[in-house]
């Protein structure tokens, strides 16, 4: 049985970007066939009018019929972002004929949802809907080609790219239809029992582990990856593997056709990482709960008491159950501060998708008003503790930090936006908000087996906060991995909780004239 692999691009990109990979299937004794769709052909040509995604459907339909009459033939259809809609929707056709879907370093496209959802840069989408919203007729309207490295990382990294290979990408490259990216696709559900393996490019922002750890939230959407027809692999390189390491990508798609590659742990077959124990045994405290708010109260004593406010990470469904403040770690830490004599606060706040940062960081700063306004807080000893994907709504605290916020901590946190969350030149960076941190004390708690994507935007913090002088102390944890504090309940890991928590305390407890003198 020969394997035959039909190679379909991306946004602005014909069949030349495959030329690499086409060649390496050849010889290895598989037949490649790159597509070129309609209105894609390069930017000497005409522009096609009337071009949607149904018309890209078809294209790869006709190319699925045409090696299916030879007979013997295992096709295999590979999605580059984009491609993977006209992939989807081709396979959902003739389902019968495909042995395989291969999506490279995106997701799996939904019935009813248009390419736009899938555009990483958000502002690139938000100018896209708004010229959706014009007189013109969308099937001539098309989006411009990405004239510079620059503009092209708005579309995925390109790291990895040599830049002669980047210079022939742009020169290639064609005008996108933008009937293309609005059409919603229609599934009627056949393709669902293809077997399916994800490449994700780990320099591009996503990796297994982080996968994992999303299908171990509940997010239903992600459910079907967890599937044992649907595998994985990583590739270390940035979103256009066809172009920076197109052996390896070879190796992996020949990999994929034969069915190897990752399986996922279903969130259901044990008990996934963020809910297994706290790794420190302690008491209850009192905890009172009102709104989104949980304050865990110390021992009463005189006055009011310093508070520590615990920023859960995310994107985290707006289902999920139990809610974050639930989750062991974060009452391990409030019942921890509590312990040691102040109110620790954990909160839910609405970082359900990665463009809900703006929202999610207005329910912090109301929850900070609201435990500033406790009598029994004092208003001007105050510390923030971020996690995970919630070291972005850090950003706005380093900026123009309050006198009365005494200390940010962060443990394994995201401090700069992964490339494929299409934020751009948000303001949620924490890279370029700690120029603005002054004096703040910072303490980081960084996992030494942290995902690889992550503990770049880490280094790149560090490096930042100290070319600015910042006040950054680090309390490694080597043998730590991403959440530390319930999937390695080692005597390492309960040391390093400790110094973060007498490290917080001691900034809360300083004389509030050290800071304004400073």
């Amino acid at each position: 049985m020969t394997t035959t692999f039909i190679l379909v691009p991306g946004t602005f990109t014909g069949d030349q970007v495959w030329d690499g990979t086409a060649e390496g299937l050849a010889a290895a004794g598989a037949e490649a066939h790159a597509v070129t769709l309609t209105g894609l052909g390069g930017r000497g040509g005409t522009p096609a009018t009337g071009v949607d995604l149904e018309t890209h459907i078809a294209d790869v339909v006709r190319l699925i019929d045409s090696v299916g009459t030879a007979g013997g033939q295992d096709i295999v259809l590979v999605g580059h972002d984009y491609g993977m809609h006209p992939v989807l929707g081709a396979a959902d056709r003739r389902a019968g004929r495909v042995a395989r879907i291969v999506c490279l370093d995106t997701g799996l496209p939904q019935d009813g949802v248009p390419a736009l959802a899938t555009v990483p840069d958000q502002g690139v989408r938000e100018e896209l809907r708004t010229r959706a919203g014009q007189d013109a007729p969308v099937g001539e309207e098309v989006l411009p080609v990405p004239d510079s490295g620059a503009a092209w990382q708005r579309w995925g990294s390109t790291a990895g790219v040599p830049e002669e290979a980047l210079d022939r990408l742009t020169r290639l490259a064609a005008p996108q239809p933008l009937g293309t990216l609005l059409q919603p696709l229609r599934l009627t559900g056949a393709a669902s029992a293809v077997p399916t393996t994800g490449v994700l490019c780990t320099a591009n922002g996503a990796s297994i582990e982080m996968v994992q750890m999303q299908v171990g939230l509940g997010n239903p959407a992600l459910r079907a990856l967890a599937d044992r027809r649907v595998g994985f692999f990583e590739l270390p390189t940035g979103h256009w593997p066809m172009l920076s390491c197109p052996g390896e990508l070879v190796t992996v798609l020949l990999r994929a056709a034969a069915g190897e590659g990752h399986r996922l742990t279903p969130a259901t077959d044990e008990r996934p990482g963020h809910l297994r124990p706290f790794l420190l045994d302690l008491p209850d405290v009192p905890r009172e709960r009102s709104g989104n708010l949980d304050l865990y109260l110390p021992p009463e004593g005189e006055g009011p008491c310093p508070a520590v406010v615990l920023v859960h990470g995310g994107p985290v469904p707006a289902d999920a159950r139990p809610t974050p403040r639930d989750w062991p770690t974060l009452t391990g830490y409030g019942r921890l501060a509590a312990l040691r004599g102040v109110v620790g606060v954990t909160l839910d706040h609405r970082l359900h998708e990665i463009t809900d940062h703006a929202r999610a960081a207005e329910d912090v700063a109301a929850a900070v008003d609201l435990v500033r306004a406790d009598p029994r807080v004092d208003p001007d000893r105050v510390a923030l503790w971020f996690f995970s994907g919630g070291g972005l709504l850090a950003a706005d605290w380093l900026a123009a930090p309050p006198v009365w916020l005494r200390c940010v901590a962060a443990n394994y946190p995201i401090l700069a936006p992964l490339p494929n969350w299409g934020l751009g030149d948000s303001r949620f960076r924490p890279v370029r908000a700690v120029r603005g941190a002054g004096e703040l004390p910072v303490v980081l708690l960084r996992a030494g087996l942290e995902m690889p994507e992550i503990a770049v935007t880490v280094a790149e913090f560090l490096a930042a906060a100290e070319e600015c002088g910042a006040a950054v102390e680090v309390i490694d944890v080597p043998e730590g991995h991403h959440g530390f504090e319930t999937v390695d309940p080692t005597d390492a890991s309960r040391d390093a909780v400790h110094r973060a928590m007498s490290s917080v305390l001691s900034h809360l407890t300083a004389r509030s004239s050290d800071r304004q003198a400073a």
